[in-house]
């Protein structure tokens, strides 16, 4: 039973993580944490060459550490194609997000119903897999009949409150899309 709980919090981490990396039309920090840098040979994190910092609704600021790191960074950025544009000064270099349309609003909120789609797929995976044990353990007369019933019902609960926990996950993105 702690094993469920573990695995639907996980499906749970995940999708704020994918919700995260949607973008709005608010600048966010986390949007350039998968961008990964050339420096020094090797590709590191955006935040290991430099702070990120939000210099407004919708402008990052990256201070560089190393500003010969600087032309590295906005070819990163630029090829993690996130529909942004950079332009780099003395100090660092700076991150625009453009207004959203209506139609990239559309594109990313099916974006959106997909990775919750995925979530919820992944909790059936869980709930299936924990009811198949149950009734497993019951034919083999680990448990009884009765203890199998009460457990299938203590799990279907857990698995009810996850899905309602990432409904509302969707419902807050959606509702930073249509701003």
């Amino acid at each position: 039973m702690d094993n469920i709980s573990e695995k639907l919090k996980e499906v749970n981490d995940w999708l704020q993580k994918e919700y995260a990396g949607i973008r709005t039309g608010q600048a966010s920090p986390m949007l350039l944490d998968n961008v990964k840098v050339e420096s020094y040979g090797s590709f590191v994190n955006l935040n290991q060459v430099g702070s990120v910092n939000i210099e407004d609704a919708r402008t990052l600021r990256i201070s560089v550490w190393d500003k010969s790191a600087v032309s590295a960074i906005e070819k990163a950025i630029r090829e993690a194609d996130l529909g942004i544009s950079t332009a780099s000064d003395s100090d660092g270099v700076r991150v625009i997000f453009p207004e959203l349309t209506a139609d990239r609003r559309t594109q990313l909120l099916k974006l959106a119903k997909a990775k919750l789609e995925d979530a919820r797929i992944s909790v059936r995976s869980v709930r299936d897999e924990v009811m198949k044990s149950l009734d497993k353990q019951q034919k083999d007369g680990d448990i009884s009949e009765d203890e199998r019933f009460t457990l299938k019902e203590k799990v279907q609960i857990q698995i009810d409150t996850t899905n309602r926990t990432l409904e509302a996950l969707f419902d807050k993105k959606e509702a930073e899309l249509q701003k």
